[in-house]
């Protein structure tokens, strides 16, 4: 006689799973009318019990996930969709989303990875972007940025992040437009503002650099000191002199030990033929260092410039004795202010 063990093993075993199937589906239901209703926590807790009788069920995993980022446990949601990823390979949605996950936790190469097998995906080409340029891969920043505001164009971080790749890239030139595109499109942004003020400074466009730091203020940007620096060598470069004075000696007052924004504005004030409130400078920097041999032939230069030209060699010989390395500047066609 046959035994009906096996038989009977495989009836119950096949009953289980209908069972379970079925047990599965139900909570599955009842999962998404809670979702619709947007009781968000209760819909979470049917999609588990539902995913406990089938682990396989992808539609659960997509939707409990998504309930969990309207939720924003985006750890839990991320951990859902790396298990729908694992079921269907290329399933869309969970790239999409794992995607701007990735990219949110400032995990860049996988936010890249997962862009670049979600391509077709909106905001693909900017996340790819973004990212490499925080990885500074500059050169194919610039490539996905250009795809990403041909995409749109009124995107205002993408179109910042192009300018700071071509800054960072030491393209100064390119990099300008894209900084007034972006401010143009968000203005507020006073660090945006300032950045691009420092930008023009670089190029030696100094009207321009004044007017972007003190736009950068107006807008709330933080006038520190060295804020203050760059703005007050701006106005002199830019022919602003009591200004620039003024904000340079408010820096210079707070380190009074600090003998290069004395010197500095020496020789900034020569080169914008201000001799005498050069010479003002030069006899700070003698008084701080009797033996300063530089600011005695920068002195020695003004008096020159003044047209006391024997009063203004003689200073300049005694400074060479005091210090013989400015002996070459004598040899140069023209004398230089800068020392």
């Amino acid at each position: 006689m046959k035994t009906l063990i096996p038989v009977i093993a495989a009836f119950v075993s096949s009953a289980s799973q209908a069972q379970a199937g079925d047990s599965s589906l139900i909570y599955f239901q009842k999962a998404v009318a809670a979702k619709e209703a947007r009781q968000f926590l209760v819909a979470a807790q049917y999609f588990d019990k539902s995913l406990s009788f089938n682990a396989k069920n992808l539609s659960a995993l997509l939707e409990n996930a998504a309930v969990h980022m309207e939720m924003r446990k985006t750890d839990q949601a991320k951990a859902l969709y790396i298990q729908a990823l694992e079921l269907e390979p290329g399933n869309l949605i969970a790239q999409k989303e794992l995607m701007q996950l990735y990219f949110n936790y400032r995990q860049f190469a996988k936010a890249v990875e997962m862009a670049k097998a979600c391509a077709n995906c909106e905001g693909a080409s900017r996340i790819i972007g973004i990212s490499l340029y925080q990885q500074e891969e500059y050169v194919q920043a610039v490539q996905y940025l250009s795809q990403a505001l041909q995409q749109n164009e009124a995107d205002a971080e993408a179109t910042y992040i192009m300018a700071r790749c071509y800054l960072d890239m030491e393209e100064y030139s390119k990099a300008v437009p894209y900084y007034a595109k972006a401010i143009s499109l968000n203005p507020d942004k006073s660090n945006w503002i300032y950045e691009k003020g420092l930008l023009h400074y670089t190029l030696n466009e100094y009207k321009d650099a004044v007017s972007n730091f003190q736009l950068a203020a107006d807008k709330g940007y933080v006038q520190s000191n060295d804020f203050k620096e760059n703005l007050g060598y701006a106005c002199l470069y830019s022919g602003e002199f009591d200004k620039g004075e003024s904000l340079l000696m408010s820096v210079w007052q707070k380190k009074p030990g600090n003998k290069d924004i004395i010197r500095d504005m020496a020789e900034i004030l020569y080169k914008g033929r201000q001799y005498d409130r050069s010479l003002q400078y030069c006899q700070k920097l003698l008084e701080m260092d009797a033996k300063d041999g530089k600011a005695l032939y920068q002195a020695g230069l003004c008096f020159q410039k003044k047209g006391e030209k024997d009063r203004g060699q003689a200073m300049c010989d005694k400074a060479i004795e005091m210090d013989p390395s400015l002996a070459s500047l004598r040899r140069k066609k023209e004398m230089p202010g800068g020392l």
